[in-house]
């Protein structure tokens, strides 16, 4: 039993150190050639209905808490009040930009962020920088991999989980990642993307922001 334990554990850090990320490049690469007609018709729709920037930009954490842009297609106006200041999220979300988010076209520019190594297809997915100062040591772990396109917790309920399962499903993923397991949750993320189940939470047009452990 424990030689079978530990050639399990072998064989993952095999997966982690020499497959994973040449995959990550070979399959990304792929898409985006494919992809390059979907790309131009958005990149369109986006300029004529949202205007510019057609690219959202946004530091995030990667990798042992590595700062790095992430690009997606930007799903909100700018919007202002009388003082100058932006309109709440639910206010500039439009119906098309929610219909990006829906079936996750908008998160589509983050194939370039995988060919150049900040992110991986199937990882936790990045969150906002100001969260770092909030993780206690078990949720920090979840940078001991680079952030995914998709993760456990997408297929696990998505903006519907509330924060701490969402960082347990992320270290969970952190310790049993497999190749086997990645194929499971990129086969799973489009089931629930072609449901578009889990985009909203109860509370907010997106998900709510993580106020750190009480």
């Amino acid at each position: 039993m424990e030689i079978n334990k530990d050639k399990g554990r072998k064989n993952k850090g095999i997966y982690r150190k020499y497959i994973k990320r040449p995959m990550d490049f070979v399959l990304s690469l792929i898409a985006m050639i494919i992809l390059s007609p979907i790309y131009l018709i958005l990149a369109i729709l986006v300029r004529v209905k949202l205007g510019r920037p057609i690219i959202f930009k946004q530091e995030r954490p990667g990798l042992n808490e590595k700062i790095f842009i992430l690009y997606k297609f930007r799903t909100m106006t700018d919007e202002k009040d009388e003082n100058g200041n932006l309109l709440p999220d639910s206010a500039r979300l439009t119906k098309f930009g929610m219909m990006l988010r829906s079936t996750s076209l908008d998160e589509l520019p983050e194939l370039l962020n995988i060919l150049k190594g900040d992110m991986s297809i199937v990882g936790p997915r990045p969150l906002l920088v100001q969260y770092l100062e909030l993780y206690n040591d078990y949720q920090r772990r979840r940078h001991e991999v680079r952030p995914g396109l998709t993760g456990l917790a997408q297929i696990s309920g998505r903006n519907l989980l509330d924060w701490e399962d969402k960082f347990l499903l992320d270290v969970k993923y952190v310790d049993r990642m497999t190749f086997i397991g990645d194929v499971k949750i990129i086969f799973n993320t489009v089931k629930k993307i072609l449901k578009r189940e889990g985009i909203c939470s109860d509370n907010s047009e997106t998900s709510e922001y993580f106020k750190g452990n009480i």
